[in-house]
């Protein structure tokens, strides 16, 4: 409330009303009919002046709130201030971090571009500057007191730096293992290599100046047959004993589901036969043409021939592959009730060795007793023959090293055994036992090469060899 003492005089009446309004804020001028409404009392003072009691809505000029918005302005100012000064020094401090950023970006870069840039990995390193560098943009954030998308960017690139560190870490640990994995395979492979040059043949190729067979090596699988077929259980391969000059690497397969000998490819060399990329194959049945089938599984390839049982009259066939034209012969007495005990049609064997060509059978007078023929490779006849004591259906197969026959049986389905010779360079017989490691338990191919002194075995579909190691005379 103001209180205003008025003179008589009417000039000062209105004198005072105007420094009122004056003195009255902004929001107190009222218009004419707030006035109207308003509360104005007037009375007669004690010395007989009048006096007006005039109710305004706001009395008073707001000079403390100016008086605190100065201060706050001032305040506000030297705030803005040292806000400035530390954006500039986490400015510079920014530079520095995009900077290494950058620089700790490239060296991921490097690492993730291959194992072999694997030179030197300091994962813990990495992790411990990826800490400082959140740190910085922490510190930066709560600084600034802000949320902005290029700081939570910053984040992201952080977190996902260190993801990419952990999965390089693992992933190196990974590729660690795998060397370790290999490296272990790799002293496998040199101490097979060390048990292998023990295990190869200590005879010259050729020489017979040894005391037969001391042992034989473990089983070497080459792999499936070229026809990548399991089912293809019946079949055969290895080299030629007397090669063409120029193929002296050349290998050969024959291999099917069935018993019929039907074809036979030619390859150039191991690798072109591990790669399955033949020279040419030769077809021995053509409808309507010609049939020259085998049956059974014993044939071998020698002076660029193929000999083996033809299927149909029973006899023994000399297939020439230069020519591919056919041959056949009948061996004496033989009969085709007889085969070895792991397949049937196993009625002639072919064998080749240091001394020449051989086939085994059996005959009805021999009562399925073993018998071995020398074939004359001129002539293409059986030329002398050797009787034994052993009955052919034990024998699972049989191959020749130096004019003696070797048998063999089954031990158990993991080895097999060279149970008996036959020496016809003496014609004495003898029972041994020479083991060795089969690959799977039934096998339809065994022959000795004595090109290279190896035992070729088809086993259940695969390729499969054998070093052989011979007694010092």
């Amino acid at each position: 409330m103001i209180v205003v003492s008025v003179q008589t005089h009417t000039d000062m009446m209105t004198s005072l009303l105007f420094s009122l309004l004056l003195l009255a804020p902004a929001h107190g001028w009222l218009s004419l009919e707030d006035w109207g409404s308003g509360s104005v009392q007037g009375t007669i003072g004690d010395f007989g002046q009048c006096v007006c009691n005039v109710f305004l809505p706001d009395t008073s000029f707001p000079a403390d709130r100016v008086e605190h918005m100065q201060t706050s302005s001032t305040d506000l100012a030297v705030e803005i201030k040292l806000q400035i000064n530390k954006v500039t020094s986490i400015t510079g401090q920014l530079v520095v971090l995009l900077s290494e950023l950058t620089n700790l970006t490239a060296r991921l870069e490097i690492l993730q571009s291959g194992p072999d840039k694997y030179i030197k990995l300091e994962f813990e390193l990495l992790r411990i500057e990826l800490r400082d560098f959140e740190a910085l943009v922490t510190q930066l954030k709560t600084s600034l007191n802000i949320s902005s998308p290029a700081i939570e960017e910053l984040f992201i690139e952080i977190h996902n730096m260190s993801s990419i560190v952990d999965q390089l870490e693992s992933y190196d640990r990974r590729n660690l293992e795998v060397i370790r994995i290999e490296f272990a395979k790799l002293q496998k492979k040199l101490e097979k290599c060390q048990d292998d040059r023990e295990e190869i043949s200590n005879s010259p190729i050729g020489s017979c100046t040894h005391g037969g067979i001391l042992k034989f090596g473990k089983p070497v699988i080459s792999q499936l047959n070229a026809n990548l077929n399991a089912g293809f259980k019946y079949g055969g391969w290895g080299k030629d004993s007397i090669p063409l000059p120029g193929s002296e690497e050349m290998y050969w397969y024959a291999g099917s589901s069935d018993l019929l000998l039907s074809r036979i490819s030619l390859y150039a060399d191991y690798y072109k036969l591990i790669m399955r990329q033949a020279l040419g194959t030769h077809e021995l049945y053509a409808a309507n043409r010609y049939d020259y089938r085998g049956s059974g599984n014993n044939y071998i390839v020698r002076s660029n021939a193929l000999y083996y049982q033809y299927n149909n009259p029973f006899r023994m066939a000399k297939y020439n592959l230069t020519s591919s034209t056919v041959q056949t012969k009948v061996v004496p007495e033989a009969t085709n009730r007889f085969s070895y005990h792991y397949s049937s049609n196993q009625n002639l064997d072919f064998a080749a060795d240091e001394s020449g060509l051989w086939v085994t059978y059996a005959t009805e007078a021999s009562n399925g007793k073993l018998v071995l023929g020398k074939i004359d490779e001129d002539s293409f006849e059986v030329q002398r023959v050797w009787h034994t004591s052993i009955f052919k259906q034990s024998v699972t197969n049989a191959f020749m090293i130096c004019g003696v026959l070797y048998a063999t049986r089954s031990v158990d389905t993991q080895t097999e055994e060279v149970f008996y010779t036959y020496d016809t360079n003496t014609s004495e017989e003898s029972y041994v036992s020479i083991q060795f490691e089969k690959f799977q338990d039934l096998y339809v191919y065994l022959d000795y090469n004595p090109a290279d002194q190896k035992l070729y075995m088809y086993n259940n579909g695969y390729y499969v060899y054998y070093n052989v190691k011979f007694r010092d005379a």
